[in-house]
């Protein structure tokens, strides 16, 4: 979250000059920060306008090492102009993105891929990898699980893959219309202890307009008035049984 001010000079009937300064909040969103809209906009609201978050809790650092060490196997490929396993059934279709210096700024979670409105509210996200098609670009999202895919996993991917490729575009790029998640879970231990995992390449359309609808719900709802508490919000039920109000 950011603020910008604007000074507005009025000459009054005296001839004097007032100086007004007028603070205009602008706001810096992620995937990760814009999936709390959707959870509890009264949370989203108290979040980015009065700095009241959500208790922090452990995060599993699993799926952080996990990142890491794919991220570095697929480049060894990408050095090679060869696809790594897991992709073999695209091989003669992609190519791995092998911008190094472009991608090494686009996996930055401090910058990522940006874009700026006209009014300063920022969005960025940092991506994993890229496929190159022709003169399109594919976006490659790594997933750890400890369990096998449901019918429905990816669904809860779609908004932050949608909000990969309207960065894109909005930065020139062309994109095709739809994107692969990769999935790993382990799957076996053999008696060496190496363990196995099982991988899933799951394809999905993009959708930018609902890129679009999710930023402009977000400024819609921080430039407007408190949202009322959610119904199926953890939070606000707590807030409501203990009596707690929050100004």
């Amino acid at each position: 979250m950011r603020a910008s001010l604007s000074i507005t000079s009025l000459k009054l009937v005296d001839g004097t000059v007032d100086a007004r300064v007028d603070a205009k909040m602008t706001y810096k969103f992620s995937p990760s920060s814009l999936s709390l809209l959707k959870d509890c906009p009264r949370c989203f609201w108290l979040n980015f306008n009065k700095s009241i978050k959500h208790p922090e809790t452990i995060f599993p650092s699993l799926p952080s090492g996990m990142d890491k060490i794919l991220k570095e196997h697929f480049d060894r490929f990408m050095k090679k102009g060869e696809l790594p396993p897991e992709l073999q059934q695209l091989n003669g279709e992609v190519k791995l993105f092998d911008n190094e210096e472009l991608l090494k700024v686009w996996r930055s979670n401090f910058k990522g891929i940006q874009w700026t409105d006209k009014k300063g509210n920022l969005i960025h996200g940092a991506i994993d990898n890229l496929l190159k098609k022709g003169k399109k670009l594919i976006v490659l999202d790594y997933k750890t699980r400890g369990f096998p895919l449901k019918e429905d996993t990816h669904e809860h991917y779609q908004d932050q893959m949608d909000i990969y490729n309207f960065l894109l575009r909005k930065n020139g790029y062309e994109t095709e219309d739809y994107t692969y998640l990769l999935f790993y879970h382990p799957s076996k231990v053999h008696e060496n202890g190496d363990v196995e995992f099982h991988k899933d390449l799951v394809k999905i359309k993009v959708n930018i307009k609902n890129a679009e609808n999710i930023f402009k719900k977000a400024i819609q709802v921080l430039e407007s008035d408190i949202p009322a508490p959610s119904e199926e919000c953890g939070f606000c039920k707590w807030v409501e049984v203990c009596n707690c109000e929050i100004k």
